[in-house]
């Protein structure tokens, strides 16, 4: 709780650890805290959610939306799959946002369908690391389930200093052709 009112951190990466690029484990050094990662990690480096959950609790994080990413050449994949045990063992705490990347996901809509049956609250699309514009009409039938389903959409509109990163596609005019053709 802050000031009472629930607490929702809506960006959270649990990753696997020896799933990542060298260049997060870099950034990870440079900014993040190591008794932090020591706390919440197992020694094979996977999230151990009894002690995540303990962690957030203690923070007074009362949601946590935990993302997947679909983004191999720069960051890493972190797969839904690796969300479920934080997801259905403390899923009053966390929820998972789903991730759609078209270079690898086809078809799209049933990509998506696949992530929000194993409990994906909403999606996340991640152009800059993912190599592809937020206007791709690969990614049309997603939008429109999102629509549909009344499911927020995420996008990523800034820049990375990930190698590998392609931040011409960070530019949020691009956005424009999905606002117009989706709500």
């Amino acid at each position: 709780m802050l000031d009472g009112l629930p607490l929702v951190d809506a960006h959270v990466h649990a990753a696997r650890l020896p799933t990542l690029k060298p260049a997060w484990k870099e950034w990870a050094a440079d900014f993040g805290d190591e008794a932090v990662l020591g706390r919440v990690y197992d020694p094979r480096g996977t999230v151990d959610p009894a002690r995540f959950n303990a962690y957030m609790a203690e923070q007074g994080v009362d949601v946590a939306l935990v993302l997947a990413e679909y983004s191999p050449k720069v960051t890493g994949i972190q797969p839904v799959e690796d969300l479920l045990p934080l997801t259905e063992l403390f899923g009053g705490r966390f929820r998972m946002i789903g991730n759609i990347n078209p270079h690898l996901h086809y078809p799209v809509d049933e990509e998506l369908e696949r992530q929000i049956a194993l409990g994906a609250v909403a999606l996340k699309i991640h152009p800059v690391h993912g190599g592809f514009a937020a206007n791709d009409r690969a990614l049309y039938p997603a939008y429109a389930i999102c629509q549909d389903a009344r499911m927020p959409v995420v996008v990523h509109c800034g820049t990375s200093t990930f190698p590998g990163s392609s931040n011409s596609f960070a530019d949020p005019v691009l956005l424009d052709d999905v606002l117009r053709d989706f709500r």
